[in-house]
């Protein structure tokens, strides 16, 4: 692509005193006449650039305009490329990747295989997410709608968005927009969506950014309290941290919790299967026992 080749020698300029036309050639595979129709584009776009012909001459770009390449250090460019590289983990190219690797050309410190900080943001359902990804990223550029069927707990809808941010969180991709049929901004889970399609041109609005704070998406408006078998422990360390129980004389740990809602309890405590006893508040407690009750009845004598 033009863009990012022109980029990629404007980087190399800024960081090398000079290059020859040959060696430009020879970096981005194309002809030296290229090359210099490239130079003639960035001239036009106003970026000081000269040539000297001759023994010990090529390229250059005007000392006072060049950018000091200490401005990012070693570990910096590390950064950004493991950031650059957890997108591309995302659609399964290295088109970031790359481009980073351009803006870095010449500099002789970022090497692809130097990288210690490895993000992969895929997920088990990356043969559907990804293509839902790559169309929201390209309706959000070209401010057009996106329209989708939505699965919620509360039912099925289709909805019609204007996306404003592709947003990755508690290990989900969400995309925020305004809801036509809300009439405000939400944020919708990517993996809830189906038939996805692009519709109309929208004239974007100013589009505050989503407030993820957990209090705010999940409030704690139920609290809990279970009692674990000791081998649980593992599970409470991962999802809710070290200091989310107490250790009981018996060895059990007691787990106290706030939950938005108690449908949300009752299928987190089944999952944990004889190894949680849910112990507050007692009407949760006694919907559980209808529950199991129901379960073991329709079980019962099965093979």
């Amino acid at each position: 692509m033009k863009m990012e080749r022109l980029i990629g020698i404007l980087s190399i300029l800024l960081q090398r005193e000079k290059v020859t036309a040959p060696e430009l050639a020879e970096h981005f595979e194309v002809s030296r006449r290229t090359i210099q129709r490239d130079i003639e584009s960035l001239c036009r776009a106003g970026i000081p650039i000269f040539t000297t012909q001759g023994t010990g001459g090529g390229i250059s770009i005007m000392e006072g305009y060049r950018v000091d390449r200490t401005i990012l250090t070693a570990p910096e460019m590390q950064a950004i490329l493991a950031g650059l590289r957890s997108l591309d983990s995302v659609s399964g190219t290295r088109r970031y990747a790359q481009l980073m690797e351009k803006l870095s050309a010449g500099t002789g410190r970022l090497v692809p295989g130097d990288a210690h900080i490895l993000i992969d943001l895929s997920s088990w359902y990356k043969s559907s997410l990804s293509p839902k990804i790559e169309e929201i990223q390209a309706a959000i550029q070209q401010h057009h709608t996106i329209r989708f069927s939505y699965f919620s707990p509360k039912g099925e809808s289709v909805r019609t968005v204007e996306p404003y941010y592709l947003v990755f969180h508690w290990s989900t991709w969400y995309v925020w927009g305004w809801c036509q049929a809300r009439e405000d901004f939400r944020l919708f889970k990517l993996n809830r969506m189906t038939d996805l399609t692009t519709s109309a041109a929208f004239d974007p609005r100013p589009a505050p950014l989503p407030n993820l704070e957990p209090e705010r998406i999940f409030p704690a408006k139920y609290r809990v309290t279970v009692l674990f078998e000791p081998a649980c422990r593992w599970r409470l360390v991962e999802e809710y941290g070290v200091d989310s129980f107490t250790v009981e004389p018996d060895g059990k740990l007691r787990f106290t919790w706030g939950f938005p809602d108690g449908n949300s309890v009752i299928p987190w405590i089944l999952t944990f299967g004889t190894g949680a006893e849910l112990i507050e508040p007692t009407e949760l407690r006694e919907q559980l026992g209808t529950l199991t009750e129901t379960l073991a009845r329709r079980y019962e004598g099965r093979s």
